[in-house]
């Protein structure tokens, strides 16, 4: 297990947990997680299904109720805490399936992200942006959300989320069932939120080639465990990262999977 980077004087841990422990009913989902984020960067976390992270954002966000273990945003204590209590601090969560409010216009669901904020220039500026990023979302605007694809759901999610104005945003499986164009685009906006406007990002994904692509510290987990970290450049160069979640056993390959990180993913 690599160490956690240090990445300067400046930055500090926006979420820090320490030995979580959460169950669904009588199963432990979460083993004594620990993991950090600091803040400004993306981190992702990575693990086929039922590793167990869908359950710490569930967690982190006020889904879920903790058994053990302390979750911390900026040095304040928020395990156990309601979910609507986590949001106003500044944790959006975009879950996995995208959950829009299909019944409602793509205008409502985009403003409904900005329901507690009081900024209303700052609100309109915002709903620009994100109209900006996504163009098939003006297509639709005054259109329930039921009408829109996949893709263009996803889009509306993130979009909600950023319309919240978070500190931290959690995302969970934003490549799931779509075509790697779409994925391609989705990405890029979230490398351009978090380079651009600022915000921290926790991402899980199981395309661990995107994940590894976007983030700049990684956390692998297997049966609720957390069995290796390290940041990307690492990852990129561990043979159990390559072979058994990039599917590359060839030693050739492998070393230019080495060469291309360095030269291209930093």
């Amino acid at each position: 297990m690599f160490n956690t980077p240090i990445w300067g004087p400046a930055m500090t841990d926006l979420l820090k947990l320490e030995n979580v422990e959460t169950f669904y009913g009588r199963v432990m989902a979460i083993r004594g997680v620990s993991l950090s984020v600091l803040e400004g960067k993306i981190v992702s976390i990575m693990g086929s299904n039922g590793a167990g992270k869908t359950t710490i954002l569930k967690t982190i966000s006020g889904a879920l109720d903790p058994f053990k273990g302390s979750i911390k945003l900026d040095g304040n204590e928020i395990s156990s805490q309601d979910p609507d209590v986590v949001a106003r601090m500044g944790v959006a969560h975009v879950p996995e399936g995208r959950e829009v409010f299909s019944l409602l216009s793509v205008r409502d669901n985009l403003m409904l992200g900005a329901y507690c904020r009081r900024d209303r220039g700052a609100v309109q500026q915002d709903f620009e942006k994100v109209l900006g990023w996504f163009p098939d979302l003006r297509s639709f605007i005054d259109k329930q959300a039921a009408y829109l694809s996949g893709g263009q759901q996803q889009m509306l999610a993130l979009g909600r989320a950023f319309m919240q104005k978070p500190r931290l945003m959690l995302l969970d499986e934003p490549s799931l069932g779509l075509s790697p164009r779409l994925i391609g685009e989705i990405f890029d906006i979230i490398k351009h939120i978090n380079r651009e406007e600022g915000v921290t990002m926790l991402l899980v994904e199981q395309n661990a080639a995107v994940a590894l692509e976007t983030c700049d510290f990684g956390y692998v987990m297997e049966t609720g465990r957390i069995v290796m970290e390290g940041d990307r450049d690492r990852l990129l160069a561990s043979e159990n990262i390559q072979e058994f979640y990039l599917g590359v056993k060839d030693e050739g390959v492998r070393e230019e999977r080495r060469w291309k990180g360095k030269k291209t993913w930093r």
